[in-house]
């Protein structure tokens, strides 16, 4: 898909280009030199393959406190590619992929321990749905749970009880496992993300025809579960609900509409004449929260208009592909985002790792003063294309 996949050159670059200026007696040892450069990056890559195949493979015979140890020599192998190759579709689709099979793991060791106790299984349909950055297949070196389950009705109480049950149980193993645990609690324990097929086609409508109380809270959920993507389990149940969510998101403009003025009036880290804003003083002095104030609205706001033409992909390349393709993005304003998202998502992933290496301690805030002029304009170039996009869905949804 275009912007998302990257595409080889069906031919290398004019090495002339670059010798043109070298002495005869310098282009020999220059071209030693990227020889070796290439076959040893090549050889790297090749181990950590292999390795990753190895530990992948182990998965299915661990548990507990194995699969985080396994989970984070994952980690570190993508943390390593990352900062030879700086691709960000790689890095998204290996942990996307083998925090998958973990996942798996960690549910089937549910199902066994609670067979092995006497704990009889309903004879209802389940499924496990990732939502967040796992729903978007954007998952990054720092992860957290962001799930709910489904069930089939039919099951009454006894069903309503085993699932609470299997919830803590399967939170806890994720834990174990290195997931942690969402600071949102946006994980099955809380009843929020818990039910049977008609409980959750009860719970959207509430939300959706502002039944609730807490309305805000609720929309926010409704945002959440936009990005709902099927993990295991059984898949028509999970298809059958992730359509349910999106079609009363797109039934009922009113809550669109409101999602989408709260997309529209999220912050930039922008300030007088387009320049990168940073916090005046504090503890983040000279620095912006490049999760909050830059990439967060831009994943936001595609959604939106992802929502409202009624696209069912969740990744944002992928979105952002789509709505090129059925014309609400002209080809060059598409690019622009897909240039963005990779400049902020890099720009993010290298700060994880410095969290993880102890060099900060925040995983979120970026000191752009620390980069140099070219990646600082790229930033700000980004922004200024995310704030295009907002300016494009305020008109869009007659926002005032």
């Amino acid at each position: 898909m275009r912007g998302s996949v990257f595409n080889p050159p069906t031919q290398l670059p004019d090495l002339s280009d670059i010798t043109r200026y070298c002495r005869s007696e310098d282009i020999e040892p220059f071209l030693q030199m990227l020889s070796n450069t290439l076959t040893s990056e090549h050889t790297q890559i090749i181990e950590w393959d292999c390795k990753k195949e190895q530990l992948i493979a182990s998965i299915a015979e661990s548990e507990g406190t194995d699969l985080k140890s396994i989970h984070d020599g994952l980690n570190q192998i993508e943390q390593e590619r990352f900062l030879l190759i700086n691709s960000v579709n790689e890095l998204h689709a290996s942990c996307t992929d083998y925090r998958d099979t973990l996942a798996h793991r960690a549910l089937d060791t549910v199902f066994v321990e609670m067979d092995a106790a006497g704990l009889v299984r309903p004879p209802v349909p389940f499924a496990l749905i990732s939502m967040g950055s796992d729903g978007r297949k954007e998952q990054t070196l720092i992860t957290d749970q962001d799930n709910l389950i489904v069930y089939g009705d039919g099951g009454g109480d006894a069903a309503d009880s085993y699932f609470i049950e299997f919830s803590k149980r399967l939170v806890d193993k994720l834990e174990e496992a290195g997931f942690m645990r969402c600071t949102g609690d946006i994980m099955p324990t809380n009843q929020t993300w818990r039910g049977s097929f008609s409980q959750w086609r009860k719970r959207l409508f509430s939300i959706v025809r502002y039944e609730v109380e807490d309305i805000g809270k609720n929309v926010m959920d409704l945002i959440v579960m936009s990005d709902a993507r099927y993990v295991a389990g059984d898949q028509k149940l999970a298809t059958e609900l992730i359509d349910m969510i999106r079609n009363m998101e797109r039934d009922y403009f009113q809550v669109l509409w409101g999602m989408a003025k709260a997309a529209t009036e999220m912050k930039l880290a922008l300030g007088f004449m387009n320049r990168i804003w940073t916090e005046g003083s504090g503890e983040h002095h000279g620095e912006f929260n490049l999760k909050l104030l830059a990439w967060a609205p831009l994943v936001m706001n595609v959604r939106i208009l992802a929502i409202n033409q009624s696209i069912p992909a969740t990744s944002t390349l992928e979105r952002i592909a789509l709505l090129e393709a059925e014309g609400s993005f002209s080809s060059s304003f598409a690019q622009d985002l897909i240039d963005a998202y990779h400049i902020l998502t890099k720009q993010r992933i290298l700060i994880q790792i410095k969290a993880l290496k102890g060099i900060q301690k925040d995983s979120h805030y970026l000191n752009p003063y620390h980069l140099s002029s070219t990646e600082r304009e790229e930033i700000r170039h980004a922004m200024t294309k995310i704030e295009e996009l907002q300016k494009l869905i305020h008109a869009n949804f007659h926002i005032v």
